[in-house]
C-alpha cells in the first residue's frame, strides 16, 4: 500500500512539473528508548558520529559544495551514521541564512536543503543546531544587535534569553527551519527521517545569572515550542556539560568550578528534553596541565556524566563534540590516539553494560581540501591510525547494535 501511495505521489509530481524523491533513512525517525535508541521497527540505533558544522556554507556555493559530497562519503567509509551542523547563520556578510529578523536568503535554505537530502543518500543522520552561543555565524550576539537597531535595551548578549523580541525572534526561525519543505526532496524537516534530533542552542552559556534559572526559564519555553510544532524528533539543550547550583558537591569536576549559568543536571531533567549533551576539551580547558593530566581529566568526566544520566537523569547522554588539539604543547599523534581510545572504550563499556552512553560525535571530520578550516580539533582521513581507531569503534558499535536489536527482536515473538 505504501509503495502505491507514493508512485500515486510521484505520478503527481511529475505532472505538475516537479520531481519529488522521499526521503528514504532505514528504520525511519529516531525514538528514544529508556537509556537508548531505537528506529521505528524497534531497532536499536547508536551514535557514532562526527561534526560538520560548515554542510550549510560550504552547499551555498558551487565552488565548495564538492566537500558535503566528500564529508558523507568519508563519514561512509568510516561507518559513521550521524552528522551535526549547524542550521542557522545570522547576519553575516557571506552566506547568510537569517540575513535580518524574519528575513531569508532562498538561496542558502536551497544549501541546507542540499545537505539534508545528500545525508539521506548515505544514509546519515544529523544533528541541527538553531542557534549559536557565540558571534561566529551570528548567534546570541546577532540578536542581540539586532533588537538595539530597534532601541531595545540589552545589557549583554544574556539578554538574549529575556528579552520579549528576542525570543519572539528565536521561535519564529525555529517555525521557519522545522516547517521547511526541503526542495529537493519535497519532505517537510519535521517529518524528515534524515534528522536525527534538533538542537537548541551550541554551548549555551549565561554568566550573568549563574544560578541557572535565567537558562532554564528559556529552554523550558523553547523546548516546549519545539514539540508544538514537531513531536516527532527528538531533542537537546546543546550543554557542555557543566554541574550548576543543583548540584554544588559536583562543581569540583568543572575545569572552572563554575557552570556558565548552565546546569548539567536541572536542565536536562525539563520537560521535553529527549537526552542529555557533553563536550569534552582538556586542551581548552585545562590548557596549562601535562598530557596525562589532561587524559586523567578526560577519564573522569566522561565516567562522571555516565554515571549521572544512568543514576539521576535516567536518560541518554551522548558526547556531542571532543577532540585533542594536534596544537596543544607537546603534542604528539600518540596523544591523541590515547584520547579517542579513552572516549571510545567509555562509551562501549558503558553501553555493554546497560549504562546510559549512548554515542559520540568527534570534533571535527574534514575532507581533503579543507586543510584552512582546520582548528587543531580536525580529523582527516589521511590520518591513518586514527582513522583506524575510528573504523575499530565504528565497527564493534555496529556489532553491538545488531546483536541488542536481534535479541529485541526475539523478546517480542
Amino acid at each position: 500500500m505504501r509503495k502505491f501511495i507514493l508512485l500515486q505521489f510521484v505520478l503527481l509530481a511529475l505532472l505538475s512539473g516537479t520531481v519529488v524523491v522521499e526521503a528514504d533513512i532505514a528504520g525511519g525517525i529516531i525514538k528514544r528508548s529508556g537509556l537508548g535508541f531505537v528506529d521505528e521497527n524497534g531497532n536499536q540505533f547508536v551514535v557514532q558520529g562526527a561534526n560538520a558544522y560548515w554542510l550549510m556554507y560550504q552547499a551555498a556555493s558551487p565552488s565548495t559544495r564538492k566537500f558535503v559530497d566528500a564529508l558523507y562519503s568519508e563519514a561512509q567509509t568510516l561507518k559513521l551514521n550521524v552528522i551535526r551542523t549547524w542550521a542557522f547563520n545570522d547576519g553575516a556578510a557571506d552566506r547568510a541564512l537569517q540575513t535580518a529578523p524574519g528575513v531569508y536568503d532562498e538561496s542558502v535554505f536551497q544549501a541546507l536543503d542540499y545537505a539534508v537530502s545528500e545525508a539521506a543518500k548515505y544514509n546519515i543522520r544529523l544533528v541541527m543546531s538553531l542557534v549559536n552561543n557565540y558571534e561566529s555565524y551570528g548567534g546570541r550576539p546577532q540578536y542581540v544587535k539586532w533588537a538595539r537597531l530597534l532601541g531595545e535595551v540589552m545589557p549583554n548578549d544574556d539578554s538574549f534569553y529575556t528579552n520579549t523580541l528576542t525570543r519572539s525572534w528565536y521561535r519564529n526561525h525555529v517555525k521557519k527551519v522545522l516547517n521547511r519543505v526541503n526542495t529537493i526532496t519535497g519532505v517537510t524537516y519535521k517529518d524528515d527521517p534524515t534528522i536525527f534530533s534538533w538542537e537548541l542552542i551550541n554551548e549555551p552559556h549565561c554568566e550573568t545569572d549563574v544560578s541557572g534559572d535565567t537558562l532554564a526559564i528559556w529552554v523550558e519555553e523553547m523546548a516546549a515550542y519545539v514539540k508544538s510544532i514537531d513531536k516527532k524528533h527528538l531533542l537537546e539543550i546543546g550543554l557542555e556539560g557543566f554541574y550548576g547550583a543543583s548540584t554544588p558537591h559536583k562543581r569540583w569536576a568543572n575545569p572552572d568550578n563554575e557552570g556558565m549559568g548552565t546546569d548539567f543536571i536541572r536542565q536536562n531533567q525539563i520537560v521535553n528534553i529527549d537526552y542529555a549533551t557533553v563536550h569534552s576539551y582538556p586542551d581548552l580547558w585545562i590548557p596549562d596541565k601535562s598530557n596525562d593530566e589532561k587524559l586523567s581529566f578526560l577519564q573522569v568526566w566522561v565516567n562522571l556524566h555516565i554515571k549521572d544520566a544512568t543514576e539521576l537523569l535516567n536518560t541518554p547522554v551522548i558526547f556531542c563534540e571532543f577532540g585533542k588539539s594536534n596544537r596543544a604543547s607537546g603534542y604528539k599523534p600518540e596523544m591523541r590516539q590515547q584520547f579517542f581510545w579513552t572516549m571510545y572504550n567509555s562509551i562501549y563499556s558503558s553501553m555493554s553494560n546497560g549504562g546510559a552512553g549512548a554515542g559520540t560525535l568527534l570534533w571535527q571530520l574534514l575532507p581533503e581540501g579543507m586543510e584552512s578550516w582546520d582548528d587543531g580539533f580536525g580529523v582527516f582521513a589521511t590520518d591513518s591510525s586514527l582513522v583506524s581507531i575510528i573504523d575499530t569503534q565504528s565497527s564493534r558499535m555496529t556489532k553491538f547494535r545488531t546483536s541488542r536489536s536481534t535479541k529485541s527482536r526475539r523478546l517480542l515473538l
